[in-house]
């Protein structure tokens, strides 16, 4: 009898489902296409390699039982042939169970050995499947990953060109508006109610990528855009005694500064801030801005060298200088304001307030028109009544000589 296998139907019968269609291709690029179409092309293709497997492990064909039971007659034909060969007398009965057991015998045998082969190569076949399946798995990983990577890098530089294309608008917005002949806006049209969003919106375009960083840049926004919508009211304050105030309106005054200076601040100009205060005056006379200043004597006893030194000094930076003692100076002029101010463009007015200890305590910016006109009338005043640096040098000499009356003794 023949032992080779017919071809089996099942595996013709039952095909593979075909692998879906990949989806296409995302217009974002490589990262977009990585992403969807290689999980569904391992997906289509597992499928496709599981499928026969499965359906042949459910259960033999048709035609292999038939093959088997074919096999288990003949072998029952066989074993009844010889049992009536070999013991013609057993009766009938015995001889078919006889064949009928060698039949059985024969398709369990066949049953059992096909079991085993399955098994041996579905095990095979599962190994290769999850080498290939692994492969694949591997294969999708990296397409995912490398997407992401690229995915990354794309959003970083289009993260970085955002900010720096904002921060390019905002100084070309700044140019034009410094640009401008218009009029400004009155502080009547200036919206002060977005300020907080303003603020927050700033830092977040220009902001660093550190949380300490980011905070830092909203607090700064905020104090600072805080300030500029007081400023709609034509007043602003700060505790202290703000030099950054100082030194911007230096470098934004176009025609004038006109300055006092009390004993207040002869410490100020030996400090670090009054040089870069003294070199944006310079600045601002070498833009052809007029800067006047009149330091105020509380007695003629501060009359001295170091003040003679202090006026040369300014002098030699172009700055005006005139020195008044409050004491000699009529009495109206006594009665009026002693405390530091200056007026830029006769426009606004920058003072610093004084405690009863002469320590800077507030720092006031007023831009109010008769505000403004007060202090422009009390700087005149003072400079028309002060001594030019000629003069103080000749005072200075004659209170070194003794020729000049420092102060009245005061009866008592």
């Amino acid at each position: 009898m023949s032992t080779a296998q017919t071809p089996q139907p099942e595996n013709t019968a039952a095909p593979a489902a075909p692998a879906a269609p990949a989806a296409p291709a995302a217009p974002d690029g490589p990262a977009a296409g990585a992403g969807t179409a290689a999980p569904s092309g391992i997906a289509n293709r597992l499928r496709a390699a599981l499928a026969p497997h499965s359906a042949r492990a459910a259960r033999p064909g048709p035609s292999r039982w038939a093959r088997r039971i074919a096999a288990g007659v003949v072998t029952g034909a066989l074993a009844w042939s010889v049992t009536a060969v070999l013991a013609p007398h057993t009766a009938l009965s015995r001889q078919a169970g006889a064949a009928v057991l060698c039949a059985t015998a024969a398709v369990l045998v066949q049953h059992v050995l096909g079991l085993d082969r399955r098994l041996d190569e579905h095990g095979g076949a599962l190994a290769a499947h999850s080498r290939d399946t692994e492969t694949l798995l591997s294969g999708a990983a990296d397409a995912v990953r490398d997407g992401l990577r690229r995915h990354d890098d794309r959003l970083d530089t289009g993260l970085t060109r955002h900010s720096a294309d904002m921060r390019q608008l905002v100084e070309s917005r700044i140019a034009e508006a410094d640009r401008s002949a218009g009029p400004y806006l009155p502080p009547a049209q200036i919206r002060v109610d977005g300020v907080p969003e303003l603020a927050k919106g700033f830092a977040e375009v220009l902001a660093p990528g550190t949380p300490l960083l980011y905070t830092f840049v909203r607090l700064e926004m905020g104090r600072v855009v805080g300030h500029m919508a007081d400023l709609a009211s034509l007043s602003a304050e700060c505790p202290g005694e703000n030099h950054d105030w100082l030194l911007s309106l230096t470098r934004a005054a176009e025609h004038s500064i006109c300055a006092t200076s009390t004993s207040v601040d002869r410490e100020f100009w030996n400090s670090e801030p009054a040089s870069r205060y003294l070199q944006a005056q310079r600045e601002a006379v070498e833009r052809g801005v007029s800067v006047r200043r009149v330091f105020l004597l509380e007695s003629a006893r501060e009359l001295g060298d170091p003040l003679l030194r202090l006026c040369e000094e300014q002098e030699l930076l172009h700055i005006e200088v005139r020195v008044s003692i409050l004491p000699e100076l009529p009495p109206l002029l006594q009665r009026g304001t002693t405390d530091d101010f200056i007026v830029y463009d006769e426009e606004a007015s920058f003072e610093i307030d004084q405690d009863l200890r002469d320590v800077n305590v507030r720092t006031r910016l007023i831009a109010r028109h008769d505000h403004v006109e007060d202090r422009m009338k009390r700087f005149r005043e003072l400079w028309e009544a002060g001594m030019s640096v000629r003069e103080l040098e000749v005072r200075v000499d004659d209170e070194e000589d003794g020729t000049w009356m420092v102060d009245a003794v005061e009866p008592g």
